[in-house]
């Protein structure tokens, strides 16, 4: 096995290292500015089946959103598509402007840490990004985003089993062209991306784009004097293409890399300090947190080669090879307060390579493709946990490395029965194996030595773990589809999918159980006090799709049912270490869950030639509902494993999600006006599995517009645009550690009202919201 893993990790980083010695600087480009019309999807094609075809041929829930769409909605980042997708939830983490949570249908992940896994998979050009730090991609030079949802683990692996978002980057054009976009705004917004690409030869093409990205704050930290939830971030892409345009030959190498400097984002806190009585703070966006150290910054980069060869008529290969690098060092004070009461430095280091071959074939009334897939993954997170509750002060310092090596074969293909029913199967074998290494050391006044601490080492390390475990999965998926024209489909599938197990980062070996009562604490005991199985969920699914009234209408409905087992909760919680209070991780594979729900997508021409010759109004709206439900729930209660799912929520996965948008095009001289607004609703969240009723969100709305001007032949643009225009304060996330019923989950409040602490002097109550109120103009100049 060792040999193998060797060899393919000499193959990948060959393939993607060789043309990169080769390639001179490169420069993307940018196609022409979206008209309102691009505002209509519904012919756009997508790679949904790891193949292209019309959205409205694919028997899978999938939202496509073009470059020019994107544009048009003046579309800032990835999270920006969650408010008009149905059952999806896309937003920023806590601590960084760069880590992704994501949610669809209710099945996700929000815990960044190592040794946790995603339910969302993101891919970037069809590469898997493995971890969700640098994963909130913003949107530039994008050819297209996709959301599929429900599970994709025969096509896209065993981390996709709520759905899958891919960012589609732009081929480069045969000709010479040259893009600059520059943007000011409220909040002291301006940035800029200047994109070139020009053909060298008749076969060679170069390109790259270079993008500043930078906001002041919507508040302050009043204790440090930094913004808060500032921007400040560099990032380009480059590319080289080789061939396509009819020859038999497409080679795509793409290289990009980001560097965010924002300032730490301080929460919120939504009690006063219990100790200290340090009021609750006027303003939601600022904050009091005092941790410095260490000095925030995210750096994320990749290479990416993809080729493609028509090996005959029918026949195509396809390699897509890859190695990407990013590091997170992110001051998290959780408290929020200058005093350190629960203080969190942390730090991530992530790698992978991978490699990806598929055969696809098109011959006839069969279609569909066979291939196979490796990942060799790292991901290490370390951290302090600085726990005052003594005045020396007490810190659990956590080193996690937890490694991941995949392999899969898969296929999936499609026949045509006749010419209107096709059958499609599909299946995916995984093998997946997971070593963890974790270390966990207190220190007694002070942090660890990682982060600058001069704490002193007290006893033996309460973790010091070293394991591995197998997880190998079958998933299979079966769709049919009847189209009784070219513009109908109606379709039933299923599919299986499964997220893999692991260790617990924050777990603590010293608090394994004896089982075999011999007085030590064995590896093997400690493994299984800190591992977790894998979860699986069995989906199914009714669909149809429809271009009505002469491609006045388009219509996307679909119903699903899923069943949930084996769900991964990871959590934290207070406990105690040796004797002394800490914070220690408690992941269960809690039970079962049941989500069932209804999609609806459409497109609606309301009409054509209203006030002038060319113009057109049209209606696109989003509607989704889930019944999320959890069936079983068991937790350790005293020591008694013990069912609370009547008090249990699905985090993240709001009942109700609508979305309804206006837009309208007229000409204007030889140009043309665009006109938009977008109105999104998201109905009550839970940002835990506890409901609690300080942090969770009930339901809002949030309104969006856009006036966007374009000179004949897209030569330029300008465009005014608004976000969140009746400024809602909305929250996104949080952090709690206040005293709750074990059962219930209900706050214990103390004599004067207030909850109670459950970790550190003050109690940790804390909220991140979502942008306020921002009005920009984004000009665009084209050569």
């Amino acid at each position: 096995m060792t040999s193998v893993k060797r060899t393919l990790r000499s193959i990948v980083l060959a393939s993607v290292a060789a043309p990169a010695l080769m390639a001179m600087p490169a420069f993307a480009q940018d196609s022409a500015a979206a008209s309102a019309e691009e505002f209509d999807d519904s012919v756009i094609v997508v790679t949904a089946r790891r193949r292209e075809e019309n959205l409205i041929d694919v028997p899978v829930a999938v939202s496509a959103f073009s470059g020019a769409a994107l544009e048009a909605r003046g579309a800032v980042d990835l999270t920006d598509i969650g408010n008009i997708t149905p059952n999806t939830t896309l937003e920023t983490s806590r601590g960084t402007n760069s880590t992704l949570s994501a949610f669809i249908r209710g099945i996700g992940q929000q815990d960044p840490v190592s040794g946790f896994e995603q339910g969302v998979g993101i891919y970037l050009d069809d590469v898997y990004l493995n971890r969700p730090q640098a994963a909130v991609l913003d949107i530039y030079d994008v050819e297209r985003i996709e959301v599929l949802r429900g599970p994709q683990g025969t096509l896209y692996g065993r981390n996709t089993i709520g759905g899958a978002v891919k960012y589609v980057t732009r081929e480069l054009p045969d000709e010479f062209s040259l893009r600059l976009r520059g943007t000011f705004g409220t909040h002291d917004q301006a940035e800029g991306v200047v994109t070139v690409s020009a053909p060298v030869g008749d076969l060679l093409r170069i390109g790259g784009s270079i993008a500043r990205l930078s906001r002041g704050g919507f508040g302050d930290n009043l204790t440090t004097g930094l913004e808060n939830y500032n921007k400040d971030v560099w990032a380009g892409r480059g590319t080289v293409e080789f061939g396509g345009n009819g020859e038999p030959v497409f080679i795509r190498l793409s290289g990009d890399y980001s560097r965010d400097r924002s300032a730490p984002r301080g929460g919120h806190r939504l009690m006063p300090g219990l100790l200290s009585g340090a009021p609750v703070l006027d303003d939601v966006f600022d904050s009091r947190g005092g941790l410095v150290t260490p000095e925030q910054d995210v750096e994320a980069y990749g290479l990416a080669l993809n080729v493609t060869v028509d090996l005959t008529e029918s026949l195509t290969l396809r390699s897509i090879s890859a190695w990407r690098k990013d590091s997170s060092y992110s001051p998290i004070d959780f408290d929020a307060l200058p005093s350190a009461d629960l203080d969190v430095p942390g730090a991530y280091f992530n790698e992978q390579i991978s490699q990806e071959v598929q055969l696809q074939i098109d011959a006839g009334p069969l279609s569909g493709l066979v291939g196979f897939y490796y990942l060799d993954a790292t991901a290490d997170t370390l951290f302090d946990v600085r726990l005052f509750t003594t005045v020396a002060g007490l810190t659990a310092f956590t080193n996690a490395a937890v490694d991941t090596e995949t392999y899969a074969v898969f296929g999936d293909f499609t026949y045509d029965l006749t010419d209107q029913l096709s059958l499609s199967v599909g299946g995916r074998y995984t093998w997946d194996n997971r070593q963890a290494n974790i270390l966990r050391q207190n220190y007694l006044g002070g942090g660890s030595p990682f982060f600058g601490g001069a704490g002193i080492a007290l006893g033996a390390p309460s973790t010091n773990f070293t394991g591995d475990r197998d997880f190998n999965k079958f998933t299979p998926r079966v769709s049919i589809s009847y189209q009784p024209n070219s513009d109908t489909n109606i379709y039933a599938s299923f599919s299986q999918g499964f997220k893999g197990g692991g260790f617990d980062p924050r777990g603590v070996g010293a608090n394994a159980p004896d089982l075999n009562a011999n007085g030590i604490r064995e590896n093997d005991e400690v493994a299984a006090f800190l591992s977790f199985r894998p979860e699986s969920v069995d989906s199914y699914e009714v669909g149809y799709k429809g271009n009505l009234m002469n491609g006045g209408l388009y219509v996307a409905l679909a119903g699903f049912y899923a069943d949930y087992t084996d769900v991964q909760i990871p959590g934290s919680v207070a406990c105690t270490v040796g004797g002394l209070p800490s914070f220690c991780g408690v992941v269960s594979n809690a039970g079962q869950a049941t989500f069932w729900g209804v999609e609806a997508e459409f497109n609606a021409r309301l009409g054509e030639g209203l006030m002038a010759d060319g113009d057109r109004l049209n209606f696109l709206g989003t509607l989704g509902y889930i019944n999320a439900d959890y069936k079983e729930y068991i937790t350790n209660i005293g020591g008694v494993p013990t069912d609370v799912a009547d008090f249990r929520e699905v985090q993240n996965t709001p009942e109700w999600t609508a979305s309804g948008t206006i837009a309208y095009v007229t000409p204007m001289g030889d140009g043309r006006l665009n006109l938009g607004t977008t109105l999104s609703y998201r109905s009550r969240t839970y940002q835990f599995e506890v409901p609690n009723p300080y942090i969770d969100q009930s339901g809002y709305a949030l309104l969006d517009a856009s006036i966007v001007y374009t000179a004949p032949g897209d030569s330029w643009s300008i465009g005014l645009y608004g976000k969140n225009l009746t400024d809602k304060e909305y929250k996104t996330s949080g952090y709690t550690f206040i005293g709750a019923n074990p059962t219930t989950g209900a706050p214990i409040l103390g004599g004067n009202g207030l909850p109670t602490s459950a970790l550190g002097r003050e109690g940790t109550l804390t909220a991140f919201y979502g942008n306020p109120r921002q009005v920009f103009v984004t000009g665009t100049i084209r050569f």
